[in-house]
Order: C-alpha cells, then sequence, then structure tokens
C-alpha cells in the first residue's frame, strides 16, 4: 500500500494495481462448453516454460509467444458478445476514475495461530493467582455431560490465512493507462505481486 494526496490536501491510504494488459484466449459458448464466457489471460511467461497445450492455445488466439500467460480467468458477463478472439483488454476499456469495483484474491498465509490473533480473544485473563500459562488461552470449549461434545463451529486454534477474500467498494482514484496501472483505495487482499481480479 502507499498513500496520494486528494484535492484537499487529504492524506487517501490507496494500493497501486498492475491491471493489464489482458489478452482474450477463448470465447466460450453454450454449444461447445455449455456456457457463454470469455477467458482472459494476464502476465508474461517464456516459450521454452510453457507446455505444449499451452502453446497450441494461445496460437488460436494469434497471440506472440512472449505473450504467454500464467494465468487465465473465466468471465460470464462482464464481456459477453463484446470481444473478439485474440483481443486485448487494457485498464483504460473497462475503469474511469471514480467508479467503485471490488477486489477478490487470496489472503496471506499465516499459518497455525492461536485464538489470540486468529479470533481476537482477550485471553484468560489476569497473570496473577498462578495463572503462570494461560494469557492466551482459549478457555472453556465444551458443556458438561450433556451433549459431551466440542459443538461444531467452536472458535479454536488453527490455519489462518490464505483464503479467498473478497474486498468490496473500493474507489478508482486515478488510472495511468501508459503503465496499466489503476490506484484504488483501501487495501486489495493478498502480498505484492499476488494476482487479484478485479470486479465492476
Amino acid at each position: 500500500m502507499t498513500s496520494i494526496f486528494g484535492p484537499e490536501g487529504e492524506s487517501i491510504p490507496c494500493t497501486v494495481i498492475e491491471a493489464g494488459p489482458c489478452v482474450v484466449t477463448q470465447v466460450k459458448n453454450a454449444a461447445s462448453d455449455g456456457y457463454r464466457a470469455i477467458q482472459l489471460s494476464f502476465g508474461d511467461k517464456k516459450e521454452k516454460h510453457t507446455n505444449k497445450p499451452e502453446v497450441g492455445h494461445f496460437k488460436k488466439a494469434n497471440t506472440t509467444a512472449k505473450r504467454t500467460s500464467v494465468e487465465f480467468r473465466d468471465f460470464r458477463t462482464e464481456f459477453d458478445g463484446k470481444v473478439d478472439l485474440g483481443a486485448e483488454i487494457r485498464v483504460q476499456d473497462v475503469f474511469v476514475e471514480g467508479d467503485w469495483l471490488d477486489a477478490v484474491g487470496t489472503s496471506k498465509g499465516k499459518g497455525f495461530q492461536g485464538v489470540v490473533k486468529r479470533h481476537g480473544f482477550a485471553g484468560v485473563g489476569e497473570a496473577t493467582h498462578g495463572q503462570h500459562n494461560r494469557l492466551r488461552a482459549p478457555g472453556s470449549i465444551g458443556n458438561a455431560s450433556f451433549p459431551a461434545r466440542v459443538m461444531k463451529g467452536m472458535r479454536m486454534a488453527g490455519r489462518m490465512g490464505n483464503d479467498r477474500v473478497k474486498v468490496l467498494n473500493l474507489r478508482v482514484i486515478k488510472i495511468m493507462p501508459e503503465q496499466n496501472l489503476i490506484i484504488v483505495s483501501g487495501s486489495v487482499p493478498g502480498a505484492k505481486n499476488s494476482t487479484v481480479i478485479l470486479e465492476k
């Protein structure tokens, strides 16, 4: 994340995203695929690192070998019937400054975490009265002899992060078409250089 200054001098926390150019690598239809959609690809990969099925897939779309992709995504409604195979979609073709969008990505993986970090528990309490190792403990997790089990959905320690997350209502602050950059207010899920999907 970074921050820029607004027209009235306020500091706006924002995220810079490289949005495209994306190439249409497949146009799907109901007859052959069972649904109507287009497939967008993003990113560069050397031809020697691309397997033969992918190379043939790109040749069908009339894309050059140097523009082989590393990501594929299907979009059913946004561009249906509006673009052709092999077309390039750039950030200025979809978004304008002032638009609102949603960002979908995979959140940062944080490994196995306790209940204090994972769920915001306060811990058992004070460090007095002999509780030398109970500060970040979860406390009681079940009932008495009935039902004699831990209920489903009990918040406990476990793997945290590395989940699909959608952040809603991010405002487009600025678009830089020369660099294919879009600046949105707020944060987006994932680490640096990770892939996100922008939905209008």
